[in-house]
């Protein structure tokens, strides 16, 4: 059972929210917070396994509440995994997010399918990384900033192999589309991919998104 805590300003929102994610049979709310303080406190209270974050809040925003309950040095031992919701398609604070361990970026727009299976995806681990939208963001704010030149050289640690699997990371793909691209099994693809985020220190595929851009083994604008 996948336990979500939903944290949001608008009572009516964080209702649409419990209805249909408690209409899952794999799936239930713990619990409600109305900003990003009663958030963190009930997060670390419930321990739920994904927390639907919202960024703009009273008290405390969800993009600082997101940093506090992701700071490795104030985090517990099994830290939820964050999902943001906004109504903004692009937003430097967002990203600012992801780059905190966010495993993902929703709009409140989305059809409800798209919300169970981005609970879904992040639950088990991986980041959400298929809409456009999060690629979009990530590509938009690299582009406009400059390239720090020592950021390639935490490279250096991956074997050739593993660059290649972080390019198709950066890239977007699944690991089964990893392992169909480069020949060799799933299984495979997946001690690759955790081998390359403990070498780097990355805490999931976001982050390893956000670095293969920035070390500009992806381009902007390039699939």
């Amino acid at each position: 059972m996948i336990r979500v805590l939903v944290v949001d300003d608008q009572p009516m929102i964080r209702l649409g929210i419990r209805s249909i994610l408690d209409a899952q049979d794999d799936m239930t709310v713990v619990a409600e917070a109305e900003n990003g303080r009663v958030g963190l406190d009930r997060a670390r209270a419930l321990e739920p396994d994904v927390v639907l974050m919202d960024v703009r809040m009273p008290v405390l925003d969800g993009l600082a509440a997101t940093r506090e309950l992701l700071d490795p040095d104030r985090a517990g031992p099994r830290p939820p995994r964050v999902l943001v919701l906004t109504t903004f398609d692009v937003d430097d604070h967002v990203y600012g997010a992801l780059l905190a361990g966010a495993s993902g970026f929703l709009l409140k727009d989305s059809e409800p399918d798209d919300l169970l299976r981005a609970v879904r995806v992040v639950a088990g681990g991986e980041a959400l990384l298929a809409p456009s939208i999060t690629r979009r963001l990530i590509e938009r704010f690299v582009e406009s900033r400059p390239r720090d030149p020592g950021v390639a050289g935490r490279l250096a640690a991956l074997t050739e192999r593993e660059r290649e699997v972080l390019v198709l990371v950066a890239r977007g793909l699944s690991n089964l589309e990893i392992a169909r691209a480069l020949f060799i099994a799933e299984q495979t693809t997946k001690t690759h991919v955790s081998r390359i985020l403990q070498k780097l220190g990355l805490r999931d595929r976001v982050q390893a998104v956000v670095l293969g851009y920035e070390t500009g083994l992806v381009s902007p604008g390039r699939r």
